[in-house]
């Protein structure tokens, strides 16, 4: 049994984690940026009870440097998830980028402080192919970097994040340092407050979008990137290594059709006409997470995860598993409705 810490303990990713590591015979402990809530934190007591394991919570915030001296002390392994993740672009990129890189090195800090042996970083795709070229003509890897000059806020912060981990690394040999790279994270949401990225399964099953972009995604599924960081943290030969964890291409027509030939028939109204670019573009300028879009219309993503798979040994489940699992949770927890039980209610 190891005793590790997962910081971020309420992200989408990072319950998951919580999950697979319990589920593993480890010792978890969690940072939350508030214990005054226990209402956020109960999901991941219940998946800990369920299991029979334990789970520790403490406070710890990524803009302060309080409370990471403690959050460290004892573990061997930290996986640092933490990262802000907003719906929307930010009006001022700094509100992403300092506390991602600031918080980075802070964790990174504690860590070798107190002796931690590895820490598994979550960055992202975002840090490897952002600002791709709309012809989409060749297959990143591990050694490809985004421009952080040429990106968009959340993205810069995730490659200037990941770019001061490995910084940090290198001057401090006596912790060592992995990081996993997922491309568009879905899969089934543990708690209300779903992640960021499920809005996509979760606009197209509410019908809150009239058609489809023509946008393309690498989706991996929360609970393979989940193992893939607990995979990461016990290989012994992962010290020193960067992770793509993605599926190739999938076009966002792909992900409304099975969408649709699932849910579909129990009510959902999924819009399946293609939209044209032009109003992409006039919906972006009242919707600043549409607009997030506009620069990648066309343009496939196209990764290879085959290091993941030679080295650690990952897989990833089908993409109709995920989205199906993901559009069910949502269902469950009351997040989507069909039409015919809306029209229903009123």
């Amino acid at each position: 049994m190891s005793r590790v810490l997962v910081t971020g303990a309420t992200g989408f990713i990072a319950g998951h984690a919580i999950e697979e590591l319990i589920r593993n015979g480890h010792e978890v402990r969690g940072t939350v940026r508030s214990l005054r809530d226990p209402a956020r934190v109960e999901h991941l007591h219940r998946i800990a009870d369920a299991l029979g394991g334990h789970l520790d919570l403490v406070e710890a915030d990524l803009s302060r440097e309080t409370g990471w001296d403690e959050a460290v002390a004892g573990r061997e392994y930290v996986l640092h998830m933490a990262s802000p993740f907003p719906a929307t672009p930010p009006r001022d990129e700094a509100e992403l980028v300092r506390p991602a890189v600031d918080g980075t090195r802070r964790v990174l800090a504690a860590s070798a402080w107190a002796g931690v042996r590895r820490v598994v970083m979550t960055s992202s795709l975002a840090a490897v192919s952002a600002a791709r070229s709309r012809a989409g003509d060749r297959r990143r890897t591990e050694e490809d970097w985004s421009d952080p000059d040429r990106i968009a806020p959340y993205a810069k912060s995730k490659t200037l994040a990941e770019r001061a981990a490995w910084s940090f690394a290198a001057d401090h040999p006596g912790l060592e340092l992995a990081v996993i790279n997922p491309g568009l994270v879905l899969g089934p949401v543990q708690h209300a407050a779903s992640g960021t990225s499920v809005s996509l399964v979760r606009r197209l099953l509410g019908r809150e979008i009239p058609a489809v972009p023509e946008l393309g995604f690498a989706p991996v599924d929360v609970r393979d990137v989940a193992r893939a960081h607990r995979l990461a943290m016990e290989a012994p030969h992962a010290a020193g290594r960067r992770y793509i964890c993605a599926g190739d291409n999938v076009w966002f027509g792909d992900i409304a059709r099975i969408l649709d030939e699932e849910f579909g028939p129990q009510g959902y109204r999924v819009p399946r006409r293609r939209m044209p670019y032009w109003m992409l573009w006039t919906a972006g300028r009242f919707d600043r997470e549409v607009r997030l879009g506009l620069d990648f219309v066309g343009s496939a993503e196209h990764v290879s995860a085959e290091k993941a798979v030679r080295e650690l040994g990952w897989s990833m489940r089908p993409v109709r598993e995920t989205l199906v699992d993901t559009g069910r949770s949502l269902a469950e927890l009351g997040l989507v409705r069909p039409r015919r039980a809306e029209r229903s209610a009123a």
